[in-house]
């Protein structure tokens, strides 16, 4: 816990009303979406202006006191749980102003606490879209979006947050305020500090502001839903699709498990005997959208799938997206742990993984049910469990290193768009190498000297 001094100089930067030090305080701050383990942190401290942010830096720099930046606390590879007790966690919620939403220009500025839908929504009130749409979309912030380069849905064809952000504000480990990147469409000033910053999970400096890519909306949709017997067919339809120079704006798949979970939810008629379903929708002018819906259709049907259904107007469309949307309360009403991991195989090796994540749920006696981006081989293995089972978790920790060790052997990679954070440190070595672990330490430490920027995060700020 902080010192009662310490508390007094946060307070004169903050106010005392934004500097958190009980234990009840504190213990909201201990966890975030993750499973790992929690950590209570010293202190919380939330500015409610961008230019606090540099002295609280200085102050913490000063003290060597950790430092965990938060947003919505989202995260899912625990990027910001606190790594020591004497962490302080700096709490960006109340830095959340869309600065501008630039028509003419196509961009927005805005701070990081500023949540993705709202946001999305009110730029889409303006007749423009922001394509990223990670599924906490609805309480996550772009800060954490930023720092984790979160995808979503529409990623096979519209990309994930790196390719959004034109440039940022943040704060050095000096407290300085550092400016990188443009207004503009194209720069080529200094060095390429916005992408760096892109997916390094607040381990490098804290952001302040983001200047974000806006696009004109597409004019036209159309969204269909394809039955298939097993996941084989259901991704051989994947790779068809693709090879039909047709790019959906979204390319989703179930596996049989998360069906069943799903219509035990909401019970709106789905078939308890499919073994796949891929939920496509493709976006663009209204006539390329009507041939590519045409091509799509032909394609899963020759494919072998079951049944296609397409959305004849908006509310079967709604209603078509019923099942992904809520596929993840689904699995985690049906048990007391909800284990969601995230990973990333080519497209061919679909199949190969779902049959391996099959053999593993039977060899290790757990439950694995499966969704994801099929389009871009990006799965959500869920492993259905309950933590205070010792045994039963025991078993789950075992499942979880085959998975990876599986997704690696197959080519793939450990995050698609969740991050490294705690969760999927030990593996990360066997991805890229030793020299790529230094290489990346030796960077960090430029940045953050005294390893005090979420310092047990991805590669470690020592060791």
């Amino acid at each position: 816990m902080l010192s009662d001094s310490l508390a007094k100089e946060f307070e004169a930067i903050v106010g005392k009303e934004n500097v958190f030090t009980s234990e009840a305080d504190r213990q909201n701050y201990a966890y975030d979406s993750c499973v790992w383990a929690p950590c209570i942190p010293g202190g919380v401290v939330r500015p409610t202006r961008t230019e606090q942010l540099g002295p609280i830096i200085e102050l913490c720099y000063k003290e060597g006191l950790p430092m965990t930046v938060r947003g919505a606390g989202t995260n899912l590879s625990g990027g910001t749980i606190p790594d020591t007790t004497d962490t302080i966690v700096i709490l960006t919620t109340a830095l959340n102003r869309i600065l501008e939403i630039n028509t003419e220009d196509l961009y927005a500025i805005v701070e990081p606490g500023v949540i993705t839908a709202p946001m999305a929504a009110k730029i889409a009130s303006m007749g423009l879209f922001y394509p990223p749409d990670p599924g906490s979309m609805s309480v996550s912030t772009i800060g954490g979006n930023v720092a984790e380069n979160s995808g979503g849905l529409r990623g096979l064809k519209y990309g994930t947050t790196k390719d959004y952000v034109m440039g940022m504000e943040v704060y050095a480990n000096t407290g300085d305020l550092v400016r990188c990147g443009s207004r503009c469409v194209k720069c080529a000033t200094g060095y390429a500090i916005s992408p760096l910053l892109v997916g390094s999970e607040g381990t490098l400096a804290v952001t302040s502001q983001v200047t974000l890519k806006l696009v004109p909306p597409p004019k036209a949709s159309k969204a269909m839903m394809a039955l298939f017997k097993d996941m084989q067919s259901a991704s051989k339809a994947v790779a068809a699709i693709i090879s039909a120079h047709v790019v959906p704006c979204t390319l989703e798949f179930l596996d049989h498990a998360t069906i069943n979970y799903v219509e035990d939810y909401v019970k709106i008629g789905l078939p308890r005997d499919a073994g796949a379903m891929l939920l496509v929708e493709v976006d663009g002018h209204p006539a390329q959208v009507e041939d590519d819906a045409a091509v799509v259709e032909k394609v899963l049907k020759e494919c072998g799938s079951t049944e296609v259904v397409v959305a004849k107007d908006a509310e079967q469309k709604k209603n078509i997206w019923e099942a992904r949307r809520v596929a993840i309360p689904a699995l985690a009403r049906a048990k007391p742990t909800f284990m969601m991991e995230d990973v990333t195989v080519p497209r061919s090796k679909i199949p190969a993984m779902i049959a391996g994540l099959e053999k593993i749920a039977k060899d290790r006696n757990v439950t694995i049910a499966t969704f994801g981006h099929a389009g871009d081989g990006n799965l959500h293995p869920g492993i259905l469990c309950d933590k205070r089972d010792k045994q039963e978790w025991a078993r789950v920790e075992l499942a979880v290193d085959d998975l990876f060790n599986l997704g690696l052997e197959l080519k793939g990679t450990l995050s698609g768009e969740h991050g490294i954070g705690l969760a999927k440190k030990q593996w990360l070595e066997q991805e890229t190498s030793r020299g790529s672990i230094m290489f990346s330490r030796r960077l960090r430490n430029a940045f953050d000297p005294k390893g005090l920027f979420n310092p047990e995060k991805i590669v470690g700020a020592r060791g």
